[in-house]
């Protein structure tokens, strides 16, 4: 049985994700915040012998160890880093804040890799070893033509380089590493005038999760496979 880990699973995408991953049969670590809160992912538990559900903060250093502990030596074949945020919105130049940016990076740039790391003993006892990064297209720097959101944006290309150097870097061991942008989503942080619903997204970003290889690992994929400049 395939085991994949969905980091941000409590809503939205990564909700979908584990909805998906577990349809077709696959084991599925789960990880949220605050495990209480997440009502729809417990209640897919209960449904799914499948499914464990995990506390994981990523913007705490201590909580990333303590989880990879837990894990002890569980393989892990897919890993879907999907947790992210967008943080103040509408600040515009003038107004950005040192520490606002510095807890975004923190969870978008820095947590990604650093959870990455501590991940490896598991992922190299994996069998797919793919992994797989939700970034957003607003990272591009090719396709900013709207200047602004200087914090999400840069948090993302940050992620973005960080993940074509970890491809490179891990491609002599087996590993597949890509970025993926989810298309604009009708979530709480899409907000209600995107384009497309959860389902769509994420069975687009499968399909590129399953297509993964040498050939195209370290891309920066849209959810219905084509490649964003980067």
């Amino acid at each position: 049985m395939t085991t994949i880990l969905i980091t941000g699973t409590n809503r939205g995408i990564g909700l979908e994700f584990t909805r998906q991953f577990l349809a077709r049969g696959a084991r599925v670590i789960a990880t949220c915040r605050n495990i209480e809160a997440a009502s729809e992912l417990k209640q897919l538990q209960s449904s799914h012998d499948g499914l464990e559900i995990r506390q994981l903060d990523v913007a705490s250093t201590e909580s990333m160890q303590d989880f990879v502990k837990q894990l002890a030596d569980t393989p892990i074949d897919i890993f879907i880093n999907n947790a992210g945020v967008y943080g103040p919105s509408n600040v515009k130049f003038g107004e950005v804040d040192a520490q606002m940016w510095a807890d975004v990076l923190q969870v978008n740039s820095i947590a990604p890799l650093i959870l990455s790391q501590l991940l490896m003993p598991n992922l190299r006892l994996g069998k797919d070893k793919k992994m797989l990064y939700l970034t957003s297209k607003m990272g591009s720097i090719g396709d900013n033509s709207g200047g602004g959101s200087y914090i999400y944006r840069s948090s993302k290309t940050a992620l973005n380089s960080v993940i074509k150097s970890l491809a490179i870097d891990l491609a002599a061991e087996g590993f597949n590493a890509a970025v993926l942008h989810p298309g604009w989503v009708l979530t709480d942080m899409g907000g209600p005038n995107a384009l497309i619903d959860t389902k769509t997204s994420v069975t687009g970003m499968l399909k590129v999760v399953d297509e993964l290889d040498s050939e195209s690992s370290g891309s920066f994929f849209n959810y219905d496979g084509s490649i964003i400049a980067w």
